[in-house]
């Protein structure tokens, strides 16, 4: 193995190998074409009054320093730019003023400059064709092969870039030098941008043309066969509206993904993909908020349940970025939890990663768990979510979401942990189903913890609405029915839900967890609602399909237990700022709660069940009424 130094003798080594190179292909191209220019003016005159040795000598230095100066023996021109042959052009323009100046001042019998102009246009020809072969040569193969063989190329793929700023630069720049010899032929007509200051500007050779209000009427003009998206952090209605300019067009519709860190490393990656929902939403980048303490949960000792689902997941994968000392992984899924930690586990982690196959019902396993470990910070989002399911099998929903529930938060009770955290819904609200009121009376159960006299953990409840790409959600659904050919079903042409990304919900939630002072009620801030007909509309077109027509939409009616348009509070719950943006607590004016009451009514409904001959949602909102006060009203 070489050391560092070693490897930077070589890599000088080599730097300078290829600069004398170029300079002695320099050198032979300038003399070439000073000659060729002489030997062109000698018909007229005597080729001794017109050039000699020191001349020669001259020039060539002269011209070979401004090359130098102007930095052309500092690029890879195989992967340079076209454009960068502004900078020989310059160069040489330079060394043309110097040498003829010189000649002109110095010298008793000086060479015509015309004979000057015509060598140096001969050197920058030469220059130029020595630095872009592989680009000419091309370009004469495939005039060949049409000419003599009728063998053409394929047609280029007509572009139009939206975004004139960095990304689109670096856009244009890598489909001409990766893409443009390959099978996939780009022309890039020009470039879309909202900044009024860049229109009629040229990036990369192109034009900027106009605004998105230009997009249809700039496809048609230019027969534009792809757009392409490279702009990054837009918000969501921002890309949706750009998306509805795209889409009454013909072309085909393509993002950029972070086109930077695939410069950076990530070669493998495609430069283009095709447009995602959750790019609907707006790219938001998934960060630490600098107002909010990461302490609460750094270097914690960290318990998981529900471990292996979509928010659990992704739970773990963000937890390790604050160095846990331990993360417990509590899941029942075995497959799920085995592939989970698969993915997780490094040499630099393996130590702290505790997976535990365990069931939050069976207080055994849970106990264990919390005795052997004792869990510092725990998020809790094992639970049933599928609305429809549980209204077939309501006792389901009492046992694992209410029963496990009470289960892990009295455990993190008994044994001291500092926060629990509950992953709640926005079908706590107002619910009408069986899965929403059990996880509001989980909200209530928060509450009533939190009341107990002996307690010192912080228990806090998380609502949020609906996650994209969540197993069971509407996204992999329609996937699965559009590969299918259709139909996609939905459920109400009206119907709309609050969606966000796994990842920017689960950094919420963490946020909210270092936010927490215990007893309180936190809301994602959840962005506009999204139509479900209008998703999958637009996932139909993002596959270059036509809704209804290529692809069937049939409304099969709403499903027991859900409704038209979720809410994400309700109007007895005021919302008040915190130190993140996107998070706001709740505070609610029917805040008086009967604690004894409700540890009664939670007990019977454990140990006795539901009433099989009476309503299930009826017997869970009789629960969550009798157990609110409403005529005291809490003050921020």
């Amino acid at each position: 193995m070489m050391d560092v130094g070693s490897l930077h003798k070589v890599a000088l080594n080599s730097r300078f190998k290829m600069t004398a190179t170029w300079i002695l292909v320099d050198g032979i191209t300038i003399l070439a074409a000073y000659g060729l220019a002489v030997s062109a003016r000698a018909i007229a005159a005597s080729p001794d009054n017109l050039y000699d040795l020191r001349f020669n000598i001259f020039v060539l230095v002269v011209t070979l320093f401004s090359l130098y100066m102007m930095g052309v023996y500092y690029r890879l021109w195989e992967r340079t730019s076209g454009h960068d042959v502004v900078v020989i052009v310059k160069a040489v323009g330079l060394a043309t003023l110097l040498i003829a100046s010189f000649d002109y001042l110095m010298s008793s019998n000086p060479l015509p400059f015309g004979v000057i102009l015509l060598a140096n246009v001969l050197a920058l020809t030469g220059i130029v064709a020595t630095r872009y072969r592989s680009r000419l040569v091309s370009g004469l193969t495939w005039r060949w092969n049409a000419i003599w063989n009728r063998e053409f190329p394929k047609p280029e793929v007509r572009v139009l870039i939206f975004g004139a700023g960095e990304a689109g630069q670096a856009t244009a720049w890598r489909l001409r030098r990766r893409y443009g010899n390959g099978d996939h032929a780009y022309h890039i007509v020009g470039f879309i941008d909202d900044d009024r200051a860049k229109h009629g500007m040229y990036v990369e050779g192109a034009p900027v043309l106009g605004s998105r209000h230009d997009i249809l009427r700039l496809a048609e003009e230019h027969n534009v066969e792809l757009i392409i998206v490279a702009v990054h952090n837009i918000a969501g209605p921002n890309f949706r509206e750009v998306m509805e300019i795209c889409e009454k067009t013909s072309a085909r519709i393509k993002v950029v993904p972070d086109v930077f860190a695939l410069l950076n490393g990530n070669h493998s990656a495609p430069l283009l993909r095709d447009v995602q929902p959750e790019d609907l939403l707006g790219r938001q980048t998934v960060g630490w908020h600098e107002g909010v303490d990461v302490s609460p949960v750094q270097q914690k000792v960290v318990l998981v349940t529900g471990a292996a689902g979509s928010i659990g997941a992704e739970l773990c994968r963000q937890i390790l970025k604050y160095d846990p000392v331990k993360l417990i992984l509590l899941e029942n899924n075995e497959s799920g939890l085995h592939d989970l930690v698969t993915e997780l586990i490094t040499d630099e982690n393996r130590h702290k990663l505790v997976p535990i196959l365990a069931d939050i019902t069976h207080r055994p396993a849970v106990k264990r768990a919390f005795e052997k470990h004792k869990p510092q910070v725990v998020f809790h989002a094992a639970a049933y979510k599928h609305v429809p399911m549980l209204e077939h099998y309501p006792e389901e929903s009492i046992r694992v979401n209410v029963g496990g529930t009470r289960q892990v938060a009295e455990l993190a009770l008994e044994h001291g942990a500092e926060r629990f955290v509950l992953i709640s819904t926005d079908k706590a609200v107002n619910p009408s189903s069986v899965m929403g009121a059990s996880k509001r009376v989980c909200e209530l159960m928060m509450h009533a913890l939190a009341e107990q006299s002996h307690n010192k953990t912080l228990f806090t409840s998380v609502r949020f609405g609906n996650v994209l790409n969540s197993r069971g959600s509407v996204v992999p659904t329609f996937n699965r029915q559009i590969d299918a050919g259709g139909p996609v079903t939905v459920t109400d042409k009206h119907m709309s839900r609050y969606f966000m990304t796994i990842p920017e919900a689960v950094n919420l939630v963490i946020h909210a967890a270092c936010l927490t002072e215990g007893d309180d009620l936190f809301m994602l801030q959840m962005g506009d609602e999204v139509r479900i007909v209008e998703l999958a509309e637009r996932m139909i077109r993002m596959r270059g399909l036509r809704p209804y027509t290529d692809i069937p939409i049939v409304f099969t009616g709403m499903r027991p237990g859900e409704k038209l348009h979720e809410e994400l509070h309700t109007d007895s719950e005021a919302t008040i700022t915190t130190a993140h943006p996107d998070i706001v607590e709740l505070i609610s004016h029917q805040n008086g709660f009967r604690l004894g009451k409700f540890s009664f009514w939670v007990d019977a409904l454990l140990r006795n069940g539901l009433d099989r001959n009476a309503d299930a949602l009826g017997q869970l909102l009789a629960i969550i009424e009798a157990c609110q006060q409403y005529d005291v009203a809490r003050v921020a």
